[in-house]
């Protein structure tokens, strides 16, 4: 049975993303962490920072777009997430939130926003 095209867009616009931040100099070191209290969508290294990344692919800003779709919920949820991912490392290096955003599945409109949650 094929993926719903939602479920194969996503993965296209986790894959520029995860291109894109590569070119900007971070080491991508997972995708798709997921646990029964949410998803990590990209891991990487930005330096000693491990960042833990949310993509977005909103192709209609009738709701606000892809960063207004970054709910309070959601926040919980990605924060769950890295908590678990961190309790599996033997130290907790510095972290941060950065969200890349996509309006649609073309590279040189892609968003990056760093450090989402504030230091």
């Amino acid at each position: 049975m094929p993926k719903p095209q939602r479920a194969v867009d996503g993965a296209r616009a986790e894959t520029l993303a995860a291109r894109f931040l590569e070119a900007q100099g971070l080491a991508i070191v997972g995708r798709n962490f997921l646990r029964r209290v949410g998803e990590i969508d990209l891991v990487a290294r930005d330096g000693e920072t491990l960042v833990f990344v949310e993509v977005r692919l909103r192709r209609s800003v009738a709701f606000g777009g892809a960063a207004a779709s970054i709910s309070r919920v959601k926040r919980a949820r990605l924060v769950a997430a890295a908590n678990l991912y961190l309790a599996r490392l033997p130290s907790t290096p510095p972290c941060r939130f950065d969200a890349v955003l996509l309006d649609a599945l073309d590279p040189p409109r892609i968003e990056w926003l760093r450090d989402i949650f504030g230091a």
